[in-house]
């Protein structure tokens, strides 16, 4: 992740439905959008979920409702040799390869495999053995917070760093596990709270519909977004409905890139393009009439007007009452 610029994630997630040709297509759309990464995630189902699991409300209203959560996710599973083709598609492409671990196997697969960032997900924030598992790699990593109370948040980047990792490579991810997620639950200033009570660097994961609240989140200081991105939404599987098609995250990483340029440094000064206007937009005092040399400069022969490059109206006090050494037409710079 580079210093001072936005990290953007793209989030395929298991929107590949389990076909690494479909995985492929998702990367060269992250790269046609210009993102900084696409992360998929690792998991053996028998790890993952009991038999008995029941799907999210979200997942029953879009994927086969007969089907368990277990045979949903066993579908969805990408094994080491997918990884690998995966990778070395990602490094053919110039783009980050990243995968959320969901199991301790998953964490040495892509430990093994040389992950520089390891995504810790909202659902494994109390999962203490596996927070350990990863704060020992002492790698970068990405903690997502979503259902997450504050005291939740701290115990777990408590556990991160006293097992070893540093505080400067950890990014706290505000989020909100829903999906969509409603406009009213995004809460976005929960974001800058973790930033303010903890010191870590603070991002957003985003499951909005649209792209507006991930560049509102790059406004207000995020320097990670993660965004969930399919082929197309009406495909079958349990988050393609709440991801972006590719020409959204086309402009969703356009208009962050925009957004980061325009917060600029933060020094209020005259910018170089707008510099040249100043003769134009500013006003200067002026003759308002014929004045003659002698007179006595006062408000009812002096006025204020756009007239170029003159005395500043500011020092307005300080020219009244003066004697005009010289004459004066209507309108002439004083």
């Amino acid at each position: 992740m580079k210093s001072g610029k936005v990290f953007i994630i793209a989030e395929a997630g298991v929107n590949h439905n389990g076909n690494l040709e479909l995985a492929k297509k998702l990367i060269d759309v992250a790269c046609v959008a210009g993102a900084d990464a696409v992360k998929f995630q690792t998991f053996k189902a028998d790890k993952l979920v009991s038999k008995s699991a029941q799907k999210a409300d979200y997942q029953k209203q879009t994927t086969d409702k007969s089907e368990s959560q277990f045979d949903m996710i066993k579908k969805l599973e990408l094994n080491e040799e997918a990884h690998h083709v995966l990778m070395d598609y990602c490094k053919e492409k110039s783009i980050l390869f990243l995968s959320t671990p969901f199991d301790h196997d998953s964490i040495d697969l892509l430990d093994n495999l040389g992950l520089e960032i390891f995504k810790i997900p909202s659902g494994e924030i109390t999962n203490l053995p596996y927070l350990r598992h990863i704060g020992k790699l002492q790698k970068k990593v990405i903690l997502s917070t979503g259902m997450a109370t504050l005291k939740e948040v701290e115990d777990a980047l408590e556990v991160l760093v006293q097992v070893g990792t540093h505080k400067e490579n950890i990014t706290v991810l505000h989020a909100t596990t829903e999906y969509p997620c409603p406009m009213d639950e995004v809460n976005l200033k929960a974001m800058q709270t973790i930033h303010n009570v903890f010191g870590f660097k603070v991002g957003y994961s985003d499951h909005t519909q649209g792209i507006e609240i991930p560049i509102a989140a790059v406004a207000m200081g995020a320097c990670v977004i993660e965004k969930h991105f399919t082929l197309d939404k009406n495909m079958q599987g349990p988050d393609h409905k709440a991801s972006l098609e590719p020409e959204e995250l086309v402009a969703m990483v356009k208009a962050i890139r925009n957004i980061e340029r325009a917060l600029g440094d933060g020094i209020k000064k005259p910018t170089p393009s707008e510099s040249k206007n100043k003769s134009i937009a500013r006003k200067a005092i002026v003759a308002s009439c014929t004045i003659q040399r002698g007179e006595v400069f006062a408000e009812n022969n002096l006025a204020i007007k756009r007239a170029g490059n003159g005395i500043s109206p500011m020092l307005w006090d300080n020219i009244i009452g003066m004697i005009a050494d010289k004459n004066y037409q209507k309108d002439e710079l004083i």
